[in-house]
């Protein structure tokens, strides 16, 4: 019996009623294990009510007692990071041990939001004036929404629920319909944490349910993770509706290599960075940009260590890399390199024709390494989201820089060397927003935000940090002025001497 992926509304599983369902894949086999519900705008709707309703006591409830409820998730979260692990594999593909450590990282924002107490302090000033204080507060917005890729169906979710609801805002969940059995096991954990019913919502579902969440007039702030042009799209329409919107878009992640860089350590950040999660990943580094005559060392060096990269199911734990989401997306992905060599690549290594013994109608593809890669060609300009690698070849620090600040997109970037002078330039000059100095993937921790520049991101918050607070909060700022007890009128007597 294929099992059926319905939504959460009100704190508890409700069927689908629109008759739509989509096929949820395991990538291994390529074959369709779920069915996922797609929610109709009535569907949307109820969801959005349930948390309208749940706001009106969550926004007025106690900081200790949201934390609270945060804290004991943050256990379940805990116990539960294999079985929540094991529906990441199933679904995505990934292998178990990048699925682990994306229930890691969504972990740290939880416990960010343990103690957003902190986040959350007001200011003071007194005696602006005679007797005149003035003080800045910030409450929460109402419902929001937040819209959630397939790469990282537990991480990206907890970007930003657990601070919205430690904020005092309830929250509806759109995730990936590629695959959405996390969602539903994070929602039945906040329901056993204690967390009242309608302050967290799933809805399964595609463009439908997309549309209705950014047009619905009761969604006050929608928060997104995936590609450019769907980004674009988001911070559009949402904000054509009167939302605050944070949508996070597609990138072309640079890796600078300067002459004096450790090769050993850039090979083994650059294989890492570019294939780990079989990179599907906005943060991947898909362009290594080596300077001077250091290229064929370095090219030589990842491909001795991509070769010995073991492919296969994301359930066996020898597997180092697993299969892509769809075949369709393995298709587009091989597209970029099988037309490379026509563009003027180099095609060092060609994974295109991988399979996988016994698992020949998985979604299968091998590692792919192109040099001297010309900026005119398809796999430097878009986003693949696969594991290729392009190596381009300049000849100084400063056409490096120029080359990855010609990029449209500035999500992260990363420089490999041993001098701290170049380092400081480099990351003063370059324009990204997150970077790394030795340091192939710089995804900030929980307590600084995560967000891109350019084409990266649309909107003014980046996502959790002290962003995320921000942006799922409103300022107040209060001017009050008492009269002084010693000047009550007559007949009340306050016990303050008259003669102050």
């Amino acid at each position: 019996m294929t099992k059926i992926v319905n939504h959460w509304i009100g704190g508890k599983t409700v069927e689908g009623a629109s008759g739509t369902y989509g096929p949820v894949t395991d990538p291994a086999t390529g074959a369709v294990t779920t069915k996922v519900a797609f929610a109709s705008v009535e569907e949307v709707d109820a969801a959005v009510a349930a948390a309208k309703d749940a706001f009106a006591s969550w926004g007025r409830s106690s900081l200790a007692k949201r934390t609270e409820i945060l804290f004991r998730f943050r256990a379940l979260l805990d116990a539960n990071r294999d079985a929540i692990a094991e529906l990441i594999t199933a679904e995505h593909g990934k292998v178990h041990s990048d699925a682990l450590g994306e229930v890691a990282r969504g972990l740290e924002i939880v416990e960010l939001a343990c103690g957003i107490n902190v986040q959350l302090k007001g200011e003071l000033s007194t005696q602006v004036a005679t007797r005149v204080d003035v003080s800045s507060i910030r409450q929460p917005l109402g419902v929001v929404a937040g819209i959630t890729p397939f790469n990282f169906p537990a991480m990206v979710p907890m970007w930003m629920f657990p601070i919205a609801i430690a904020c005092g805002n309830t929250f509806v969940l759109k995730p990936s319909e590629k695959d959405p059995s996390a969602s539903l096991k994070i929602a039945e954990l906040l329901a056993e944490a204690g967390l009242p019913d309608g302050v967290f919502n799933v809805v399964q579902g595609d463009k439908t349910a997309v549309d209705r969440l950014l047009e619905h007039p009761d969604v006050r702030a929608v928060s997104f993770v995936g590609s450019t042009p769907i980004a674009r799209h988001i911070h559009t329409t949402a904000s054509a509706h009167g939302k605050r919107v944070q949508a996070l878009g597609g990138a072309k992640n640079h890796m600078l290599v300067l002459p004096d860089a450790d090769l050993d350590a850039a090979a083994d950040a650059a294989v890492s960075a570019a294939y780990g999660s079989a990179g599907e990943r906005c943060m991947a580094i898909s362009a290594v940009v080596a300077v001077g005559a250091i290229g064929d060392e370095l090219v030589a060096k990842i491909r001795e260590r991509a070769e010995k990269i073991k492919i296969g199911p994301g359930s066996d734990p020898a597997s180092e890399m697993g299969p892509l989401i769809t075949a369709a997306h393995r298709d587009k992905v091989a597209s970029y390199v099988t037309g490379a060599a026509a563009e003027g690549c180099e095609v060092v290594l060609d994974g295109t024709g991988h399979t996988v013994e016994g698992f020949e109608d998985g979604h299968w593809i091998g590692l792919s390494l192109l040099d001297k890669v010309p900026t005119t060609a398809r796999a430097y300009r878009d986003e693949i989201f696969g594991p290729v690698l392009t190596v381009l070849r300049v000849d100084t620090y400063e056409e490096g820089l120029t080359l990855i600040n010609n990029s449209p997109f500035g999500n992260g970037t990363a420089i490999f060397t041993r001098d701290g002078g170049a380092a400081r330039r480099f990351q003063l000059e370059v324009e990204a927003g997150m970077v790394g100095v030795n340091v192939p993937i710089p995804v900030p921790v929980g307590y600084h935000s995560f967000g891109g520049w350019k084409d990266s991101l649309f909107g003014d918050h980046h996502i959790y940090g002290n962003d995320g607070t921000h942006f799922y909060t409103r300022g107040k700022v209060v001017t009050t002025r008492w009269p002084d007890p010693a000047d009550a009128p007559t007949g009340v007597d306050l016990g303050f001497p008259r003669n102050h």
